[in-house]
């Protein structure tokens, strides 16, 4: 694919880890193809998901949906991923691209760009997003004449991107998220992660839930899911690391199970395989990270999370994609109406496909038909995400 082509490939290996983690990714690998939690995503003729992907994923904390994606779309996505990098600031602090025009996401309020030393791991033993990365991941060295930062993650997406706006509004994905959290279901938010070769950064091992571990109702989807489609695929050394069925368990201890471990390198964790074109569930509560990518390989997740709404819907939350506030019901309406464009706009894009039924929104739907015209209305749309 033209994107992967251009992105910089800079030759680099994990240094006196090398061998450990060769051997680390191969037993994971052998690990992932145990687990029977990958395939196409089917229904029963009553609409509901099958029953062996349900109990897959509430056994292991995630699935892999295989070939979601096909060639029309994911070339739609890499235009406009590669149009995005394209007009990313030259550097940190600048508000020009290297064409000189007006850098993308340098006039928004919310989050949006984050930067990160290449091969370095930006959260891991902070007291960032709640200091929910309490360990350090290895940071291996990179090359001499790499660049000091670079963007690794890039929030409010849907902004940016109308082919990413349309695979939001993908209808069996909708439909599993239904199957998941209930017809009800809210957004939660949505972001762009890149792995270049040679110099993506890590993500600290961590789970993504905050608000309700010490909750009465606690259960193991209380705080919803993310799916991540994968334009080139994803591998044991550039993409997730998952420990199966840790969403079960509670918030746990990281330190302690890396202290156990000796390393980062857990030994239960697996790392989730993709295809280009395929999209894994990930639990929130599954506790999950990435290592720095040192392989040949580029990495270009679209995430999208969604929650129950009983998980939300008065619930006083935040302070790590928004603002801490209480959500009532105005505000998860005006940021669920993003669901409604994604599904005109995908409608458009897709006329053969039967478009999904967002159960909030019936009878609304006229309201919110897509034109690209009202890009502009969705600048910093991600301020009202709904963060547990």
């Amino acid at each position: 694919m033209v994107l992967q082509a251009r992105v910089r490939h800079v030759s680099t290996d994990y240094g006196t880890e090398q061998a450990a983690m060769q051997d680390y990714m191969h037993a994971g690998e052998v690990r992932a193809s145990t687990l029977g939690n990958r395939g196409p995503i089917r229904f029963n003729t009553d609409g509901s998901l099958a029953q062996d992907i349900r109990e897959a994923y509430w056994r292991c904390g995630f699935y892999v949906f295989t070939d979601v994606l096909g060639p029309i779309e994911l070339a739609d996505i890499e235009a406009d991923v590669s149009d995005i990098i394209d007009r990313l600031p030259v550097r940190e602090g600048s508000v020009a691209d290297a064409r000189g025009r007006s850098a993308i996401g340098t006039d928004c309020v919310a989050p949006t760009l984050f930067w990160a030393r290449p091969l370095s791991d930006p959260f891991g033993g902070t007291d960032l997003a709640n200091g929910r990365h309490p360990v350090r991941m290895y940071e291996p060295r990179p090359v001499q004449g790499a660049p000091e930062k670079i963007v690794y993650l890039i929030l409010g997406t849907l902004q940016f991107s109308e082919a990413c706006l349309r695979l939001y509004g993908h209808p069996e994905l909708l439909q599993v998220a239904a199957a998941i959290n209930g017809s009800d279901f809210t957004p939660f938010n949505e972001a762009l992660f890149i792995k270049q070769p040679g110099l993506g950064s890590s993500v600290a091992w961590h789970q993504d839930g905050v608000t309700h571990w010490d909750s009465p109702s606690f259960d193991q989807g209380i705080h919803g899911f993310n799916f991540m489609a994968q334009l080139y695929g994803s591998t044991a050394a550039n993409g997730l690391w998952m420990v199966p069925g840790s969403h079960k368990l509670g918030k746990v201890d990281i330190k302690a199970m890396v202290e156990q471990a000796g390393s980062d390198r857990l030994p239960d964790a697996v790392p989730m395989i993709c295809a280009p074109g395929d999209v894994g569930i990930c639990n929130r509560q599954t506790l999950h990270g990435s290592f720095a990518n040192t392989s040949a390989d580029t990495r270009v997740t679209i995430n999208f999370g969604f929650h129950r709404r009983a998980s939300v819907l008065g619930v006083t939350a935040g302070g790590v994609h928004n603002a801490r506030a209480t959500y009532d019901a105005a505000r998860i309406h005006e940021r669920a109406r993003l669901i409604a464009y994604a599904i005109d706009a995908r409608r458009q894009r897709f006329p053969h496909e039967m478009p999904y039924v967002y159960q909030p929104f019936i009878g609304e739907e006229d309201n919110y038909r897509w034109d690209s015209r009202l890009r502009n209305g969705l600048k910093d749309y991600n301020l009202l995400d709904l963060s547990i």
